[in-house]
C-alpha cells in the first residue's frame, strides 16, 4: 500500500493535509461548547489519525504492520489514561501531554538535521533557523511542562533560589540557547559545508542551556498560577510544531501547531483576565501570602467562626426558595460532585429554584467544575458564569460553597494590598446565608486568610466534601 500512495501525484497528499486541516479546525470549533465538545474531540482524532496514516505511508517511513502496532499500543495507552486517571489529575496529564509533544518537536527538529547532512544535503539557514527555534520553545516546553505537572502533583516544591538569582539564572541561560541557536545558523553559511560533528555539539548546547530555562521558568511560580502555567505551555507546545512543520516542510504539522498555538495562547490571555493578573506578573510575580499571614489568620478568625451542621442546613434548606453552590477544588478532591449533583435535584423537587456559580480558574485548570458537574448529569444551563451570577446573590437565600476559597474571598475587593487584589470574585457574601463546606480555615492557593468564613451571615461546615454533602443528601431526605 505505501509503493501505492508513493506513486500518486503530490497534489493527492496535499489535498488529504488539507481535508485533515479542515477536520482540526471543525473539532476545535465544536470543543467550544460543552455539548459539543466530544464530538469536537472524535473529529479531531480522526484528522490525526488520517495526517498521520498518510504521513507514514507516504513516505514510507514504517510497515503497514509496525504502524498499526504503533497505533494499537499508543491507542491502548490513552484509553487506559482514559479510564485510570482522576479528574483532579487531568491538569497534570495535560501537562505531560504539552512535555512530550514540545520534546518531540526538539528531537525531530535535530534528527532532520542529522538526516540532511547523513544524506550528502546542505543545511539552509531557513532550515537551520527554525530547527534552533524548534529545538529552543520544544526544550523548554518539555522541562517546563514535567515541572508543572510535578508541582500540581505535590512531588515538586518551590524554587529553591530567589527571585533575582532565579531571574539572572534564566537570563544567563536564554542567552546561552540563543547563541548556541544563532552560531547554528550562521556555521554552514559562513564556513560553507561543515563536518556532522563540527555543528552538532551546538544544537547540544542550545537544548541544554533550554531544558535549565524551561526548568527555572516553571518552579518559581507558585501553584495557583499553574492553571496559566499550563495553558501557555500547551500554546508552546503548539509553536513548537508548527516551527518543526516548517522544517520538515509539513503543510499538516503547521496547521495542527498553529492550531494549538493560537489557541493556547487566547485560553491563556482569557485565565490571565479572569484573574486580573498580566502574564509578566503571572510568569516573575506568582502568588503567596506574606509572612503576616499567621497573625491575620488568627485576627480575622478567632471568635468570628459560626461552625454549623448538617441538621441546621437542612433546616435552613426547607425554607429556602433560591439556592446557588458554589463548586471548587475541594469538591473535585473529594469527589462530591454526585452527592452535589443529588442535593441539587432533590431542591428542585422541592421547588427551590437551584443554581451554580462557577468562576472561570476554579480548581485547576478551565472548566473543571463544568467537567465535574456534567459528569454527574448537572444540566449545562444551571451552570452560570460569574458575570451572570454575581448580580443574583443578592437575590438568593442560601448560598453553598463547596470547596472553594480563593475564587470567593472578598479580599479581592476590599484589600488594595492584597495578592489578589482586583481578581473577579464571586459575591456570595451578598446573599442572606452562606454555608461554605471545608476541611478547615486553611488557605487556598494564594496563601491568604479568607474573611467570609468570619462574617455575620457565613457558618462553617466542617469536613470532607463528599461525606459532608452526602450528610446533607442525607437529612434532606429524612426530612421529606
Amino acid at each position: 500500500m505505501a509503493g501505492v500512495l508513493a506513486e500518486l501525484p503530490d497534489s493527492v497528499l496535499q489535498l488529504t493535509y488539507l481535508v485533515a486541516g479542515i477536520l482540526f479546525i471543525q473539532g476545535l470549533r465544536d470543543m467550544t461548547h460543552p455539548r459539543t465538545a466530544t464530538r469536537g474531540n472524535k473529529i479531531s482524532s480522526a484528522g490525526m489519525f488520517l495526517a498521520v496514516v498518510v504521513t507514514i505511508l507516504w513516505f514510507e517511513i514504517l510497515s503497514p504492520l509496525v504502524l498499526g502496532a504503533g497505533l494499537f499500543l499508543g491507542g491502548a495507552i490513552g484509553a487506559w489514561l482514559a479510564v485510570t486517571v482522576e479528574t483532579t489529575e487531568m491538569p497534570q496529564l495535560v501537562g505531560l501531554f504539552n512535555g512530550f509533544g514540545g520534546g518531540a518537536s526538539a528531537v525531530v527538529a535535530g534528527a532532520e538535521l542529522i538526516d540532511v547532512l547523513a544524506s550528502g544535503g546542505s543545511l539552509s539557514m531557513g532550515l537551520t533557523a527554525t530547527a534552533s527555534i524548534a529545538g529552543i520553545i520544544g526544550t523548554v516546553t518539555f522541562w517546563g511542562s514535567l515541572v508543572a505537572a510535578g508541582k500540581l502533583h505535590g512531588v515538586v516544591g518551590d524554587s529553591p533560589v530567589s527571585g533575582t538569582t532565579g531571574h539572572a539564572i534564566k537570563a544567563v541561560f536564554l542567552v546561552v540557547a540563543v547563541a548556541a541557536g544563532l552560531y547554528l545558523v550562521v556555521q554552514p553559511s559562513f564556513l560553507g559545508q561543515v563536518p556532522l560533528a563540527s555543528w552538532v555539539p551546538s544544537y547540544w548546547v542550545l537544548v541544554g542551556a533550554a531544558s535549565v530555562l524551561g526548568v527555572f521558568l516553571v518552579v518559581s511560580i507558585g501553584g495557583a498560577d499553574m492553571p496559566v502555567v499550563i495553558a501557555l505551555l500547551n500554546s508552546y507546545s503548539g509553536l513548537a510544531a508548527a516551527t518543526t512543520g516548517f522544517v520538515l516542510n509539513n503543510t499538516v504539522l503547521i496547521i495542527a501547531g498553529t492550531l494549538v498555538g493560537a489557541s493556547g495562547l487566547i485560553l491563556t490571555v482569557i485565565m490571565c483576565e479572569s484573574m486580573n493578573r498580566s502574564l509578566t506578573n503571572v510568569l516573575f510575580g506568582g502568588l503567596g501570602g506574606g509572612d503576616d499571614d499567621s497573625e491575620d489568620m488568627e485576627e480575622i478568625y478567632e471568635g468570628n467562626i459560626t461552625e454549623t451542621s448538617p441538621e441546621e442546613v437542612e433546616m435552613l434548606l426547607d425554607t429556602a426558595d433560591r439556592v446557588v453552590i458554589v463548586p471548587g477544588y475541594g469538591m473535585a478532591v473529594g469527589q462530591a460532585q454526585h452527592a452535589v449533583a443529588e442535593l441539587a435535584s432533590l431542591l428542585e423537587d422541592n421547588g427551590v429554584n437551584v443554581e451554580f456559580g462557577i468562576h472561570p480558574v476554579a480548581g485547576r485548570m478551565p472548566g473543571h467544575m463544568n467537567a465535574l458537574l456534567a459528569e454527574a448529569d448537572v444540566s449545562y444551563e444551571k451552570m452560570r458564569e460569574l458575570e451572570e451570577i454575581n448580580p443574583t446573590f443578592s437575590q438568593s437565600d442560601v448560598v453553598i460553597v463547596t470547596g472553594a476559597n480563593d475564587v470567593v474571598n472578598p479580599k479581592a475587593n476590599e484589600d488594595s494590598d492584597s495578592p489578589i487584589a482586583g481578581m473577579p470574585v464571586l459575591n456570595v457574601a451578598d446573599a442572606q446565608t452562606v454555608i461554605v463546606n471545608k476541611r478547615s480555615l486553611s488557605p487556598g492557593f494564594s496563601g491568604i486568610p479568607n474573611p467570609l468564613f468570619a462574617k455575620d451571615n457565613t457558618s462553617m461546615l466542617f469536613g470532607d466534601a463528599k461525606e459532608s454533602m452526602q450528610s446533607l443528601v442525607n437529612e434532606y431526605k429524612d426530612g421529606r
